[in-house]
């Protein structure tokens, strides 16, 4: 099993961040994104942008390092019987809707299934935890006492069909709209397509070293908010829950490396992502363990009908971030 470490090193993957020239086009239809879907070129762009972050800010750096600590700090705390056990926090979302046509303009019976969709999540209370493997069932998380409660939807039109990756929809001076004080809501711009190199992004989030900053929170794209969309593979509205995932400090499982770490050592250690419907048990060899792996975990790149799971470990970091000396405690205030 991987092991959590104090002293985080941090490795850039150069390759990711190379040839970065955006793939705009004047309007992308269904049908070629249907097409890059087909290409397994969709992305989850979260990784990606915090190495970038990283690299250009030592300060972030500096933050991920304390929060890291204190992540640490938590679970052995916690282990000692010195954290309460109730974990409970209801986090306020902010749906931030910029539109350029009717279909990008996500309805509120969308939204409102998204937030049905991340409760169902963070409860494992959804039909698919039934199909939770024997070997995996006892580090399954239940119940992370993680709730999800629809404050607002803000929508703006908009001539502006492409969006980078690169915060512009975060703020009115490039056309988007400001967040709402993320220090205590948890902000979700949702726009119309995202191209990213050789192909787009479906969501990302911001990590916990950028909590209340102006740009806090996740951006979507809209056929991946709630359930019910277009994109038959990743019609669930489990992306969503991939990316508030990452906004509470957990990692791709993977560990964004070959047989990386994902600072969880409860999730088995894999080579690489998955895509599409993996079979079960699908066994990997990492430090010449052979392993079977847990594609199903929320954390995985796999197709939304083989997400269902979070780790008792991984929550163990999520609670980390929202405790009361979290970088995100400050969700707990409404």
């Amino acid at each position: 099993m991987k092991k959590a470490i104090l002293g985080v090193v941090i490795t850039l993957f150069i390759s990711c961040n190379n040839n970065e020239t955006e793939n705009v086009t004047p309007e992308n239809t269904n049908a070629e994104q249907a097409d890059i879907a087909n290409n397994k070129t969709a992305l989850c762009g979260s990784d990606i942008l915090r190495q970038q972050r990283l690299a250009e800010d030592p300060a972030a750096m500096q933050r991920m390092l304390q929060i890291e600590n204190q992540t640490n700090n938590f679970i052995e705390q916690k282990k000692m019987g010195k954290v309460l056990a109730d974990g409970s926090i209801e986090i306020p979302v902010i749906f931030n809707v910029l539109y350029s046509n009717a279909t990008s303009n996500v309805s509120d019976a969308r939204i409102n299934s998204q937030i049905d969709v991340l409760n169902k999540a963070f409860a494992s209370s959804h039909a698919d935890v039934s199909s939770i493997p024997a070997e995996f069932k006892p580090v399954n998380a239940g119940d992370t006492k993680i709730k999800f409660r629809l404050a607002a939807i803000n929508r703006k039109s908009t001539t502006k069909a492409n969006w980078a990756p690169d915060d512009k929809m975060k703020s009115t001076t490039t056309g988007g709209m400001n967040a709402t004080d993320p220090s205590k809501y948890l902000n979700i711009w949702v726009v119309n397509y995202m191209p990213y190199s050789t192909g787009y992004v479906l969501g990302y989030a911001t990590f916990p070293e950028d909590a209340g900053l102006w740009n806090d929170g996740v951006a979507m794209m809209d056929e991946y908010v709630g359930a019910g969309g277009p994109i038959a593979t990743h019609n669930k509205g489990r992306v969503t829950v991939h990316e508030v995932g990452h906004y509470l400090n957990l990692r791709h499982i993977w560990g964004d490396a070959n047989c990386g770490n994902d600072f969880v050592n409860d999730t088995p250690q894999q080579i690489t992502l998955h895509r599409g419907v993996p079979t079960y048990p699908k066994y990997e060899t990492c430090g010449g363990v052979s392993r079977s792996v847990m594609f199903m975990n929320y954390m995985d790149y796999s197709d939304e009908t083989t997400l269902f799971m979070f780790t008792k470990q991984q929550n163990d970091r999520m609670q980390a971030a929202i405790s009361a000396s979290g970088p995100r405690a400050g969700l707990r205030i409404l």
